[in-house]
């Protein structure tokens, strides 16, 4: 009886001293650690970093990134962590206090140096539409950076760092290129991204195409009636061929829009998560050719 006791007494406390060592096994060989704050600049940095350093993300792969919440799992993978990579533009609205969790870990805003698109109506009217990541010219800017940190952080790996950050844009710029140049030939009459948040801002700027969406940012209602009626009467008004929505959130008020105004219902688009290993879009790259490879397949039927 008295060791069923113990054995029940000292359970939680192995699971509990577990989940402390198991962050410090992980780096044990020594290298150098990065957090990232969701799954798409998780993968930018595994791309630049290669090898020389192990890259984390806190969210996990499918999750909506605007209302998220840390959890003390989260506090546990990056109190180890000797930098953390977060966006900004006000995506990551718990990030301070988290940070203030993790006692004097750095932290870098990817986003900076770029010039923001302003999100344009709603609660955050004027503040910065924080998805510039969904840019493939911004991309650089974010590629540049992590470069930057890592190069700062941890120099011995110096020279790795700025090779698999060219190689890696040269990557993008490849797979991309022949994307808008299709977009191109579209008829200018066709070029609408009608979607349901309005997370294309800087994409819909890089190929030229006008933007139309249900509601502005994700953290907003979704999908009221009102809403969808504007978007109705705008695909209507302009003969718009095609609507998208987003893997995160329901397909329904796109698909209303494309039941009742006799445009295709384009598919999904991907754009604040990665999926899973196995699925459509494992890596940044994959997301950014899977959504723009979608967008010009709508337009062009």
């Amino acid at each position: 009886m008295l060791n069923r006791i113990r054995s029940r007494t000292c359970a939680p406390l192995l699971a509990a001293l577990l989940l402390i060592l198991l962050p410090q096994l992980a780096t044990a060989e020594g290298k150098f650690k990065v957090v990232t704050t969701f799954t798409v600049l998780a993968d930018m940095a595994r791309q630049v970093a290669g090898d020389a350093a192990v890259v984390e993300s806190i969210t996990k792969p499918g999750a909506e990134i605007h209302n998220y919440q840390p959890t003390p799992g989260d506090i546990l993978k990056a109190r180890d962590a000797q930098l953390i990579l977060r966006n900004g533009m006000s995506l990551e609205l718990w990030f301070e206090r988290f940070l203030q969790r993790l006692q004097g870990v750095p932290a870098v805003t990817l986003s900076e140096g770029i010039e923001p698109i302003g999100i344009a109506e709603g609660p955050y009217s004027g503040k910065p539409n924080p998805h510039a990541w969904m840019s493939p010219d911004s991309a650089m800017i974010y590629i540049d950076n992590i470069r930057d940190a890592l190069v700062e952080h941890d120099a011995a790996n110096a020279e790795t760092y700025k090779a698999n950050a060219e190689t890696y844009k040269a990557r993008i710029q490849a797979t991309i290129t022949p994307i808008r140049e299709r977009l191109q030939t579209i008829p200018e009459n066709r070029r609408w991204l009608v979607s349901s948040e309005g997370a294309f801002s800087y994409l819909a700027r890089d190929f030229g195409l006008k933007e139309l969406y249900l509601w502005p940012i994700n953290a907003d209602q979704q999908g009221t009636p009102q809403q969808v009626r504007k978007v109705i009467d705008a695909v209507r008004a302009n003969q718009i061929p095609a609507v998208f929505s987003e893997s995160t959130i329901s397909a329904s008020p796109a698909q209303q829009v494309a039941r009742e105004t006799g445009a295709k219902y384009g598919g999904v688009l991907y754009v604040d998560s990665l999926s899973e290993p196995d699925g459509p879009v494992p890596t940044y790259l994959d997301l950014l050719r899977v959504t723009s490879q979608t967008i010009a397949d709508g337009l062009a039927e």
